[in-house]
């Protein structure tokens, strides 16, 4: 141990070097302090800089929009959908709204101002046609401030209602407008227009012209933008801008009117008369392919489509029920065999009643042999044997899939309806025997109703075969028109071979299965078909149920209309010459008298 003295002495030594040590403590602090400064500004600068970056640029667009929300309204002009036309001669400009736009209104409650619920509910559940008791439990709902009552209610009874309330002293009822569509043929249209239905809040147009043209008749929103003073003002000198909304197209159809009319006023009552499943008329113009009518029945209101239980009946079946057509098809047999000149009218065959391919043996429908029977027979009495001879003994396979496919089976015509099917040939191109047999009479191939009338154009137009359409222009929102013209798809047969199966098809209406479809004074054309239905199994056909197809055009000197008629599973009747056939009478008849058609030779007065 140092010496007491010598502690003393360096003492002041020991005190300095505290105090260097302490400076030196404190120092290191302030630059500690100091760095941490630093560092929090420079995290502050870096956080702020990053910040401007994503609200100037990559959230530029949305603060934009904020800012010019808080100084511009912009509102959007809705357009008016365009509308829907057909023809009616009776009419003084020639044409007749289907498809229109009208101002209809929204009747709601507000409990909170109801002092009586039952006599609300009495007065006003009668007027609109509501239930009394659904009404009752929406209007005493004494806290709530809106309860929806109905849509879509007419101007009549909304001024009902309103001299109701002023009457009654009624309170808590009110009603705002609101746009609807509106078809004022109702049910008589409904399998060409379709309807405007709501899908996620948004009106689009279903089914039909409706879905098929749903942007052309929406047209185009505008808007209006105009400035206004921290406030919430308008500036009235402030910068205003103004896009017009753009009101969707006109469609003018090729329909007219009252054929329409007629044309489902006759299937619906043929649905109802033999129970059927379903029924389609077509009417077609063979030398333009324009269509007059088309109607599926049952029929239904598209005013009302949200009443509808079985959405079935918006699928229109003229274009999308694709099935095998049966012996209606043996007239497009018939013509192949004649333009191929294999066969004549009175070319003949032994008719067995059966033919054997392979391991299956395929019989006429009646059963019957009929020995020997010359080609104009085998239509009259729709045998299968001889259509069989025609296109797999004749033809062969691969001339008979030529033919077919010349027609256009198994093709879109392309008739801008929504959910046209293109049907199938997937047999017949196969090229084999057993499917150029069945197919000859119609089985074993599927064809839509307006892919068989198009077809049957060729037969009544000189070979020409014409596209269906269905409507005729176009009309712009500033006058310009947009023309549709016939259209030849295709010359499957030479003029002579038209003129051939149709002398041959006269003598089916007039001598043959179809006489009950002839039209006193005229010579129309048809052929019948009463096609078997595949089990639900798929394992052959259930022959106690059918579909009846009847297609006839004429007068055969000049032919100007083309009729197709078809009813699915009938019953109580056994062929399509007793269901389909007399359906084509009463219209072919209404047809030459509407349209003024002269008769072939005269009329006996009964």
């Amino acid at each position: 141990m140092a010496p007491r003295s010598t502690w003393k002495k360096n003492r002041p030594r020991r005190r300095r070097r505290l105090q260097r040590q302490a400076v030196s403590l404190t120092a290191l602090q302030e630059v500690d302090r100091v760095s941490v400064l630093i560092g929090i500004f420079v995290f502050v600068c870096c956080f702020v800089v990053i910040r401007l970056f994503i609200v100037q640029v990559v959230e530029h667009s949305f603060y934009a929009a904020l800012a010019s929300g808080q100084h511009e309204l912009v509102q959007q002009l809705t357009p008016d959908r365009g509308e829907i036309y057909a023809k009616d001669k009776y009419a003084p400009d020639g044409i007749t709204v289907i498809a229109t736009n009208r101002q209809l209104a929204h009747v709601y409650a507000n409990p909170k101002q109801i002092t009586d619920p039952q006599k609300t509910t009495d007065i006003v559940a009668p007027i609109l046609g509501l239930d009394p008791e659904i009404v009752l439990a929406r209007v005493s709902k004494g806290d709530d401030l809106y309860e929806p009552l109905k849509d879509r209610v007419s101007d009549q009874e909304v001024a009902a209602l309103e001299a109701a309330i002023d009457e009654q002293k009624l309170t808590g009822i009110h009603w705002s407008p609101v746009e609807s569509r509106y078809y004022p043929e109702g049910e008589y249209a409904s399998s060409v227009t379709g309807f405007v239905g709501l899908v996620d809040e948004v009106r689009v147009g279903q089914y039909g012209l409706e879905q098929e043209f749903n942007d052309e008749l929406t047209g185009e929103v505008g808007s209006v933008k105009t400035k206004r003073d921290p406030s919430g003002r308008l500036i009235a000198t402030g910068e205003n801008s103004i896009v017009p909304a753009q009101d969707g197209d006109m469609l003018i159809t090729t329909i007219d009117k009252n054929v329409q009319y007629k044309s489902c006023t006759l299937i619906a009552q043929a649905v109802e008369k033999y129970q059927a499943d379903s029924g389609t008329i077509i009417v077609m113009n063979p030398k333009t392919g324009a269509i007059m009518s088309m109607c599926n029945a049952p029929l239904y209101d598209p005013n009302a489509y949200n009443e509808v239980e079985d959405i079935s009946v918006f699928s229109n079946d003229a274009v999308s029920g694709a099935w095998e057509p049966g012996s209606v098809f043996k007239a497009i047999t018939m013509s192949a065999g004649l333009n191929d000149k294999v066969v004549t009218p009175y070319t003949t065959y032994e008719d067995t009643g059966e033919v054997e391919i392979g391991p299956y043996t395929i019989h006429n429908s009646d059963g019957k042999a009929n020995g020997v029977v010359d080609m104009t027979k085998v239509l009259e009495d729709s045998l299968n044997t001889g259509t069989i001879y025609v296109a797999l003994r004749l033809l062969g396979n691969q001339r008979w899939r030529q033919y077919v496919e010349d027609f256009h089976f198994g093709e879109y015509t392309g008739i801008r309806l929504a959910g046209e099917s293109a049907g199938t040939i997937d047999g017949v191109t196969q090229e084999k025997d057993i499917y150029t047999a069945t197919s000859s009479y119609g089985q074993g191939l599927a064809v839509t109703p307006v892919q068989l009338l198009q077809a049957f154009s060729a037969l009544a137009n000189d070979g020409a075969m014409m596209k269906p359409y269905i409507i005729e222009r176009i009309v712009k929102p500033n006058g310009y028109q947009e023309e549709f013209q016939p259209e030849v798809v295709g010359r499957p047969i030479t003029p002579e071979t038209a003129q051939t199966v149709s002398a041959m098809l006269v003598r089916v209406v007039e001598g043959g299965h179809a006489i009950m479809a002839e039209v006193p004074g005229y010579h129309f054309a048809g052929k019948t078909g009463t096609a078997q239905v595949i089990r639900d199994d798929g394992n052959g056909y259930d022959v106690s149920q059918h579909k009846d197809t009847f297609v006839a055009y004429g007068p055969v000197s000049d032919p100007q209309i083309l009729v197709l008629v078809k009813l699915d599973k009938p019953k109580g009747v056994q062929w399509a010459a007793t269901s389909v056939a007399p359906i084509f009478g009463e219209l072919g008849q209404y047809l030459v008298n509407y349209l003024q058609i002269p008769p072939d030779e005269p009329v006996e007065q009964q």
